[in-house]
């Protein structure tokens, strides 16, 4: 993607303040993008203060986006700041395992579904409504491996991944005749510093860099993938 291969487009990145959302925040950035980067916590600015350094069309918003009236504000906001929203990665997520499911508090089950799949959904409620206006943009959502088959102490985790795959393919063949590109991508394990503490004795050099993961999100985001819709397409390194 060249560096200005996103010109004149408004792009929403959610959770960009993750170890895979500052990588994705940035190449956009640095294609050209208008750029809106939201935020849960006030701990998370200073990063992405220095990720705007120097950009006059960057905008942040913090939001808790298991909330549907914080879904429906960001979109407002981000157009009546920028007139459209052409693309939405959606960065958000988290993971809980470790434990069998008899195990399972069903606080964590809840913290699952709702970080990783409700925020999914009610993302992709608004955005798409405000596409919808538009006759066009691109969604790209992260799922997960483990969103394909289930191994055993993540049920959680996995039911709540499987659930944003089949979102995907049901939300895809809703708007496709709409000119909007629904896809999700597949990580295994991202090499990211948390993960790396989380698992010190790993292979890091199987595992994804979010820097790559981000050149694919890109593509997924671009012209260039206009035939491709309700996909989710493996980014598994060698893991």
């Amino acid at each position: 993607m060249k560096e200005s291969g996103f010109s004149g487009k408004v792009v929403l990145v959610t959770g960009s303040s993750g170890g895979l959302g500052v990588d994705v925040g940035k190449a956009f950035l640095k294609s050209g993008a208008s750029l809106v980067l939201t935020y849960y916590s006030d701990n998370s600015l200073p990063l992405l203060q220095k990720v705007c350094e120097g950009s006059r069309n960057i905008f942040l918003l913090r939001g808790d986006f298991k909330k549907e009236e914080d879904a429906k504000t960001l979109v407002s906001e981000v157009v009546r700041r920028f007139g459209k929203i052409d693309v939405l990665a959606n960065v958000i997520g988290g993971y809980i395992a470790g434990k069998p499911v008899t195990e399972t508090d069903e606080k964590e089950w809840d913290e699952m579904m709702e970080l990783n799949l409700k925020t999914a959904f009610l993302l992709s409620k608004h955005v798409v409504s405000q596409m919808e206006k538009q006759s066009g943009g691109k969604i790209i959502h992260v799922a997960a491996r483990p969103g394909l088959k289930g191994t055993g102490f993540d049920a959680a985790y996995v039911a709540s991944k499987a659930g944003v795959i089949r979102l995907v393919e049901s939300l895809s063949e809703e708007v496709k005749g709409k000119g909007i590109n629904v896809n999700c991508i597949l990580p295994s394990i991202i090499d990211t510093q948390e993960n790396r503490i989380a698992m010190p004795g790993a292979d890091y050099s199987k595992w994804v860099k979010p820097s790559d993961i981000a050149k694919v999100i890109m593509f997924l985001a671009s012209d260039d993938a206009r035939p491709i819709t309700g996909a989710a397409i493996p980014v598994y390194g060698l893991a």
